[in-house]
Parts: structure tokens; C-alpha cells; sequence
């Protein structure tokens, strides 16, 4: 209805420029819009406004002269000119009751559209490194991720979702080393467990993974693991203890390295990421989160990737040496500073392994490159997208969304989490307590950009004030009104019922019209914005105005079945537009609750 108001709007003024009205007074773009209150119409357009200066003209008369110009529409019952030059548009009331057609005929379909054109967009979400089970705050990555991805495909995107396995960096070397002194200590050594070492229970499973798998074949003696091993954390202050600590960790993975050999820290590592990514996955799927792919940094890295943009970087002599190190020109496409590349010792930066990633997204044919990212990310976009352009990528093809930290809250007390230290909570914890559907409800309620409170005690509750039982409730309520339909052997004439939506007179039942009207625009707004946020606050609306209404009138009549099949068909069409919703946030519609 909008883009056949805009189209009315279009034929308006050609026909004005056909007179007086200069064509150059034309916008490029009509802007029309719902309008928030019924007592205004049900669409709006600025578009008087818009152009009265370049029109030379006041924005009222230039309304009137645009309404007097609007081509006759069937679906319109008038149009009026508002405050300052606003033209407000009243549908007629055929158009109002035409969605529920639409809704019951396009069924889990509804609210799809073709806006996104097949556009390819990879989705890389989540993202966590391999180094222990995910935790709440990877939930709520999963959640957001995994919402924005279906309202991008609900709207016409193609869309491929991926997690980019970080296996090869440091923090896999802390938890290599972390294990094998969980394995070392279990084989009877005396260890003195590392301060900067990974200290969940999930490191002594793997370690008797270990054991289990290779016996005592790679125990080595403490003393030799700590012979000339810098001390972990002796520094007289917090900050001098920390850098001990690291100095103390990185001397440990280069004695793992030497102890053990090539072959005994590969082995090492393999058991620890299989057993994490497999985890990681479990959970995951359960959580109804699903991957079309694990990209790993280890086989970007052996299959030459790496390499690849590093020599399509020299060839544009994007690189220079200064200080032994190998810089990249990234100052000169946008960044804030010139970023160090390769390491005088020749290892690669993160930053090379980044930039690989992304243009090998690029040549699999991926338009949009959308990052769903931790909020300490903010310096790594414009590394990246200099490192796009500088390979002669659009700089608009990659977008970053960040998402801010959760705190759990139980008892009105917050929970403390650390995954180093092993104090945290795994989104399976989380899950276990609450429910799937609560948890992926609860993490997108709130804008991406916007700290997470998550109360466990109003996620488990099962009044008004969960809004995800709300919601659910009213859809469960509809199957509630089909059930006793049956059990009173009376049947729903959906034709009967449609034919006779004129009756549907209350103001409850208009307020409820008009807002199952506005789904196909709510999923579109949230997939532009990448903000599930927006259908949870409408689900909500729905939710609110269905109960309302449910507790105001009786649906199921005995003397009037046009009035009772018509009342029936506006409870369906709602349960469609509820449960259509939920889906897209990952979210089931219970038909009993």
C-alpha cells in the first residue's frame, strides 16, 4: 500500500509538471509512512514539504494542488491536507480488511518480500575462539547473528551463515599448553598451574581424553618443563604481575613446542579443537543456531591464502619495510595509522590473516560482507575495509555490527564470568535454565549497539511481564479457540469469514487490523537495520492488542457465524503473523501452554 500511495503521489506530480510545477521542484524519492495514530489517516508523505522551497510555494498549497492531482483509487477513501502540509491518506475500508486475505493465503509467507533482489551476503556471526565452550555472551552473538540472517533471507537475500574458526593464533597455544599440564598433572607431576592459563573443568575432560588416547607418551618431567621458565607473576604491582604472567605463558608454549615436538603439539592441538568445535557445534544446533560452513584460519594458512593477499598487497605496493617489520599502507585508505603486517621475526600479523579472510570472501562471490563482532572490535573495520580497497574491493561491501556485553543477573545479584579463570556461565548452563526460546528472545530485545541485562528470573517467569510468554501465550490462545471450535462440532468458514470482515466494526478489531498490516514493513525495517529488536517490540504489540481484544469479546458465537467466521478469520490471521514472526527470531509458537 505505500508504494501504490508513492505511485499515486509519482502521477500526481507529473501531471503538476505538466503545468506549472517545475520538474527540477521533484525529489528524487517519495517519502510515505504509517502514521502512529489512526485519528491521522493511515498513511503519511512529507512531500509538500519537501519541495515547496525549490517549488516556491507553501507547503499547504502545494498539498491541496498534489490531492486535487491524485488519480482516483479504489483503495483510497480520501486524502487531507495536516499541520504544516502533511498529506495524510485514509484507506478505504476494503483495503483495511484485505489483509487478512493475504495473510491467510500467503501463510508462513507472509511478510516475505524480493526487497534484498538475491543479493549474496555471508553472514560471518559468532566467531568465538576454539578455546573453551561458548558462554552468554557468544549467545548473544548467536542469537543476533542468526535473527539478522533470516530477515535478510526473508527479504530476498541470498545468504550464507559462517564461523570463522580463529585456530591458529596465540590463545590456541595457551589452551594447548594449559591442557597439557591438566595431563601432566593427572599423570602425577607437580605443576604449578600458570596464572594466564585456560582453568575450566572442561580442560581436565580433554586432558583425560588424553590420557585415555596416549597413556604416559607425552609426559615429560616438571623439572624439565620449568627449567629457566621465567616466574608467573612475582611483579611488586598488578600490572608488573601481569606482564610476569604472560612473559611466564609465552615461555611455556615455546617449552611445549620443544618438548614435545612438532608431532606432539600438533597431536595436542587436534584433540583440543576437535573436542571444542565439536562442543561448540552440539551446542549450537541445539540452540537452534545452524552454519552453512567453519572457515579455519589453519587451512586458510596452508592452502596459501595468507600469501595470496600478502603478494596482491606488494603488487599495488601496499607494503614497505621499516624496522625489520613489513608494513601495510593502510593510512593511505582510511585507517587511522600505517599497521605492521609481518613481524620482524616473518610471522604474519592478525591483521594479514583478516584481510586474507575477507578478500577470499570477496572472490567466492559475496557481495556484502556483514561482521557480526565483540564491541572492543572498533579499530579493526578500518583495517580490513583498508585492506579491501587497497585490493580493489568496494569499501561498502564489508559491514561490521557490534554487539555489546551481556550480564546475567539472578536474584537481583550479577553474575561474575571470566573464561580464562574458568568463572563463567555456557550458554548451555544458560539454555538448561531458562529454555531455547526465552534465551534467543531475551538477547535480541535489546538494540545490538546497547548493554544486555539478562534477568534469568523474568525469563523463567510465565506471567505478562516475560514478554516472550506473552507473546507465545496469545498464539497458544488462538489454538485454544480452534480446539473448543472442534469440540463444539462447529466449523470455520474461512471464505464466510473473509467475505464477511466488514463486521469487524470494534475498535479493538481495527487497531488489530491495522497492525497485522504493518508485519511486512516491521520485517523489512528490521533486515535494513539489522535489528531484530523492532519485530520483538511489534510481536509484543501484537501480542498486547490480541489479548485485549480476546478478553473483550466473545469470538466463538452461537447466533451470528458471519460475525463468529469473520472474528475467527481476524484470530488466524494473527496467529500466522505471530507465529511467522517468532520464527524468524528462532523462537517456537507453542500450541498449549
Amino acid at each position: 500500500m505505500r508504494e501504490h500511495i508513492e505511485k499515486l503521489i509519482q502521477s500526481a506530480l507529473k501531471m503538476l509538471v505538466s503545468g506549472e510545477l517545475s520538474a527540477d521542484a521533484v525529489p528524487p524519492s517519495i517519502n510515505v509512512e504509517r502514521t502512529r495514530d489512526a485519528k491521522h489517516g493511515d498513511f503519511a508523505s512529507n512531500i509538500a514539504m519537501v519541495m515547496a522551497k525549490a517549488a516556491r510555494c507553501n507547503p499547504r498549497d502545494l498539498a491541496d494542488q498534489i490531492i486535487n492531482a491524485l488519480p482516483d483509487s479504489d483503495s483510497i477513501e480520501r486524502a487531507e491536507i495536516a499541520g504544516p502540509g502533511f498529506i495524510n491518506f485514509y484507506l478505504a475500508a476494503n483495503t483495511r480488511f484485505a489483509v487478512i486475505g493475504r495473510i491467510l493465503d500467503q501463510a508462513d509467507q507472509f511478510g516475505c518480500s524480493d526487497a534484498g533482489k538475491d543479493q549474496p551476503v555471508i553472514v560471518e556471526f559468532i566467531s568465538a575462539n576454539p578455546t573453551g565452550p561458548l558462554h552468554v555472551g557468544h549467545g548473544r552473538h548467536a542469537a543476533y547473528g542468526a535473527s539478522v540472517a533470516n530477515l535478510l533471507a526473508a527479504t530476498g537475500h541470498d545468504v550464507y551463515r559462517e564461523y570463522y574458526v580463529n585456530d591458529a593464533g596465540r590463545q590456541i597455544d595457551i589452551l594447548i599448553v594449559s591442557l597439557w599440564l591438566r595431563y601432566l598433572e593427572q599423570a602425577g607431576e607437580q605443576i604449578q598451574f600458570p596464572s594466564k592459563a585456560y582453568r575450566g573443568d572442561y580442560v581436565l575432560d580433554i586432558a583425560g581424553i588424553v590420557a585415555n588416547e596416549h597413556g604416559n607418551s607425552l609426559v615429560r618431567p616438571a623439572a624439565a618443563v620449568y627449567s629457566d621458565i621465567p616466574s608467573d607473576g612475582d611483579g611488586e604491582t598488578e600490572d608488573d604481575a601481569g606482564k610476569a604472567g604472560e612473559k611466564h605463558i609465552d615461555a611455556l608454549i615455546a617449552r611445549t613446542r620443544d618438548l614435545l615436538g612438532d608431532d606432539g603439539y600438533r597431536l595436542i592441538a587436534d584433540i583440543a579443537l576437535n573436542w571444542v568445535l565439536e562442543d561448540i557445534r552440539e551446542d549450537l544446533d541445539e540452540f537452534g543456531v545452524h552454519l552453512d560452513n567453519w572457515f579455519s584460519e589453519r587451512r586458510m594458512v596452508a592452502e596459501g591464502m595468507v600469501e595470496h593477499a600478502l603478494d596482491e598487497l606488494r603488487k599495488r605496493d601496499d607494503l614497505y619495510e621499516k624496522e625489520g617489520a613489513t608494513w601495510f599502507k593502510a593510512s593511505a585508505y582510511g585507517d587511522e595509522k600505517d599497521r605492521v603486517i609481518i613481524r620482524e621475526n616473518g610471522q604474519a600479523t592478525y591483521i594479514a590473516s583478516d584481510i586474507a579472510y575477507h578478500l577470499n570472501k570477496r572472490e567466492r562471490g559475496q557481495e556484502l560482507l556483514l561482521d557480526v563482532l565483540g564491541s572492543d572490535h572498533h579499530g579493526y573495520v578500518a583495517r580490513v575495509r583498508a585492506g579491501l580497497v587497497s585490493l580493489g574491493q568496494p569499501a561498502d561491501s564489508l559491514e561490521v555490527r557490534l554487539v555489546q556485553f551481556v550480564s546475567l543477573y539472578r536474584g537481583g545479584e550479577k553474575a561474575q564470568m571470566s573464561t580464562r579463570s574458568g568463572q563463567f556461565i555456557t550458554l548451555r548452563e544458560l539454555r538448561s535454565d531458562v529454555g531455547n526460546d526465552a534465551a534467543r528472545f531475551f538477547y535480541v530485545m535489546r538494540s545490538n549497539d546497547q548493554h544486555l541485562n539478562f534477568d534469568v528470573d523474568l525469563a523463567k517467569s510465565r506471567t505478562e511481564e516475560n514478554p516472550v510468554y506473552y507473546i507465545q501465550y496469545a498464539h497458544a490462545r488462538v489454538c485454544s479457540v480452534f480446539r473448543t471450535l472442534a469440540e463444539r462440532d462447529i466449523e470455520w468458514d474461512m471464505t464466510q469469514g473473509i467475505a464477511g470482515l466488514d463486521r469487524l466494526q470494534s475498535k479493538q478489531e481495527t487497531e488489530l487490523l491495522a497492525e497485522l498490516d504493518r508485519y511486512p514493513d516491521i520485517v523489512e525495517l528490521s533486515a535494513t537495520n539489522r535489528a531484530p529488536h523492532h519485530l520483538v517490540h511489534y510481536l509484543r504489540s501484537v501480542a498486547n492488542l490480541f489479548h485485549t481484544y480476546y478478553n473483550a469479546s466473545r469470538i466463538i458465537l452461537d447466533d451470528d457465524a458471519t460475525l463468529r467466521n469473520a472474528r475467527l478469520a481476524l484470530a488466524a490471521a494473527t496467529q500466522q503473523v505471530i507465529r511467522n514472526g517468532l520464527e524468524l527470531l528462532g523462537v517456537s509458537s507453542p500450541e498449549t501452554m
